[in-house]
């Protein structure tokens, strides 16, 4: 029986990656920073067989203790603050979690695994915000990277401290460069969840109007749960490698909109949505679109959810939310 370590397990891609590796048969630890993580009822009711660490990215020794606690093949980065926006805010707080912290893991993965470098198979979640202002369309593995937010930089960071590591001590480390990627799941402050809840809520006449920024921005949007999977193939592989994961396609914000609108039988949806100087970056990131060719070649990975079907997923989990009163 494999094991594994997932940092951010109570995450959006924690949940789906948990899922699919104990449906392979792992043994599955979760690292969680502190005992009052809200989060922790709902993973131990959804995924109860998932085994509990506490930890956390900006203490080595904590990675040290969760790594002898769990013995781990393969360890999952995953950990970070994630969301965007909320990194112009706390730069300094997200260079710390989301750009050391992936140094913190390495440097705990290369102490435990001794003499034996690629004892445990290590994946960082890089992401497409470190393209930014993009050098290239479509974006490929090679594209010059020029982030745009202190999120971005902080990925940058854990990027190249990925393929340092590999270089330096050869490490089985592999970065993922995911493009956006949703599912039900999602934090309702991304734009996508905070889109289909607004929708079901307008939809059940809870609610009338939707505060948006940047409505043309475009974005290489997936879902999740095919995501998980290309990182699993990524430390399955003979040999590390970084690898872009997306679905090669690209999609509005107002794209979104109709779909998710028009699913719930509202098909002027102008007049519910209005944007908000507040939700505008300080610095936008227009059009992101990947060219996943190398992870479909090399893992033999591909999406298998379309951009309609996952709109209406997250419009359907969430009108069964407001109908169910739990949203």
């Amino acid at each position: 029986m494999k094991r594994a370590l997932i940092t951010g397990v109570t995450g959006q891609d924690g949940y789906y990656l948990s899922k699919l590796l104990l449906s392979k048969g792992y043994e599955v630890y979760g690292l969680v920073r502190g005992q009052n993580n809200p989060k922790i009822d709902f993973l131990r009711r959804e995924l109860p067989d998932v085994k509990i660490l506490t930890g956390d990215l900006l203490d080595v020794s904590s990675l040290l203790r969760a790594l002898e606690a769990s013995k781990p093949d393969e360890f999952y980065n995953l950990g970070a603050i994630s969301f965007v926006a909320y990194s112009w805010e706390n730069a300094m707080l997200t260079s710390d979690v989301t750009g050391k912290g992936v140094l913190n893991a390495l440097e705990a993965v290369r102490l435990y695994s001794g003499d034996d470098a690629k004892k445990v198979r290590f994946y960082q979640a890089s992401s497409s915000e470190m393209f930014g202002k993009v050098q290239q369309v479509p974006q490929r593995e090679e594209t010059l990277l020029w982030p745009r937010s202190p999120y971005g930089v902080a990925k940058v960071f854990g990027h190249y401290m990925t393929i340092n590591y590999r270089e330096s001590y050869g490490m089985h480390a592999s970065s993922g460069i995911l493009f956006n990627h949703e599912s039900p799941m999602r934090g309702p402050e991304f734009v996508t969840r905070k889109i289909s809840l607004a929708v079901a809520k307008i939809a059940a006449g809870k609610q009338d109007q939707i505060a948006l920024g940047n409505l043309d921005a475009k974005r290489d949007w997936g879902f999740a749960g095919d995501y998980v999977d290309a990182m699993w193939r990524m430390l399955q592989a003979d040999e590390a490698d970084d690898y872009v994961v997306s679905t090669n396609e690209t999609h509005s914000v107002r794209e979104y909109l109709d779909i998710a609108f028009r699913h719930v039988g509202i098909e002027e949806w102008e007049k519910h949505v209005y944007q908000d100087p507040a939700f505008f970056r300080p610095a936008e990131v227009d059009l992101l679109i990947g060219d996943s060719t190398k992870a479909r070649e090399g893992l033999g990975w591909k999406p298998e959810v379309d951009f309609p079907t996952l709109v209406k997923m997250m419009v359907d989990a969430d009108v069964a939310r407001v109908a169910a009163g739990e949203a």
